[in-house]
């Protein structure tokens, strides 16, 4: 277990780190430069390991500095969580989070507002991303939290949130699209590798078919939209962006709901709730039992 003294010095040493070296570390500190020299080499000694190579008066991390950076932000993440759960004030500070595009485009309007409302003084920063991109971050911890297509398979908790149907769009001239067979020679109009979205797309067609096929890789639905309506190829996307476009020239093709019905879960690192995220799921949690009465 950590002593207040050696607790201290892992706050000195995350100060240097962010600050960029030892007298920027010290006016942050209010300390004196040789006291945060002292406190680094006393850390230094209880660990028995070099945390920085030292070059004349510049400080380079260590691969063992690199190791205790983690561990130093996640105990002083920890000991900032727990004084803000005992406190019982209002969530502060900042929440990283993560969404899928279609999730920030359809459902996170109305929940951030709501959010940005009850809780003023948190700061959002939002990321949109790939489902494999967004789960990867919040496991490197680079996120709080996320809105992803899929359950994560690793160790992040999760708790289910919207439900979404998917549907296979194509130009308003193309036939119907009741089978996998109907595709036919069409090309395919998809995010990149990492979608979840478009793994169902590829389990639907079937790997050996879908490897036949021309994959247009776009990062937006207003494009992939635009394409589709444009007669470039067929896409699967949720119907809950499409009804953000109303006007949009597609055809909408209902595909069994085995294959279309999808959960977005939001996910964070499992034992590792902060505050705003606390909040966040408390806000989601809320609002998932009020549109089941």
């Amino acid at each position: 277990m950590i002593d207040p003294m050696s607790f201290t010095d892992l706050q000195v040493f995350r100060a240097v780190l962010e600050e960029g070296g030892i007298i920027k570390a010290a006016r942050k500190l209010h300390r004196v430069p040789s006291n945060v020299t002292k406190r680094i080499k006393q850390l230094e000694t209880s660990l028995g390991v070099n945390l920085f190579h030292r070059d004349r008066q510049r400080l380079h991390l260590s691969p063992t500095g690199e190791l205790l950076r983690i561990y130093a932000d996640r105990l002083i993440q920890l000991s900032e969580e727990a004084r803000a759960a005992v406190s019982g004030a209002n969530p502060r500070g900042s929440l990283r989070l993560g969404a899928l595009e279609s999730t920030a485009a359809s459902r996170l309007p109305g929940l951030l507002a709501k959010f940005h409302s009850q809780y003023p003084d948190v700061r959002l920063e939002l990321t949109t991303g790939t489902n494999d991109f967004l789960v990867q971050a919040v496991a490197d911890r680079r996120l709080d939290a996320a809105f992803v297509a899929e359950p994560p398979t690793r160790v992040l908790a999760h708790i289910p949130v919207f439900d979404e149907r998917l549907v296979v769009i194509s130009s308003s001239e193309h036939p119907p699209i009741k089978r996998s067979q109907d595709v036919k020679s069409a090309s395919l109009i998809a995010f990149p590798d990492g979608c979840a979205y478009r793994r169902v797309l590829q389990r639907w067609l079937g790997n050996d078919v879908f490897s036949t096929k021309r994959i247009l890789e776009l990062s937006s639905y207003h494009a992939i939209i635009a394409c589709v309506a444009s007669g470039t190829g067929i896409a699967l996307v949720p119907e809950s962006v499409l009804d953000t476009m109303p006007g949009s020239q597609i055809r909408r093709h209902q595909l069994p709901k085995i294959v279309s019905d999808m959960r977005t879960p939001m996910v964070w690192r499992d034992g590792e709730i902060s505050p705003p995220v606390l909040a966040l799921r408390t806000l989601v949690a809320s609002i998932k039992k009020t549109s089941r009465r």
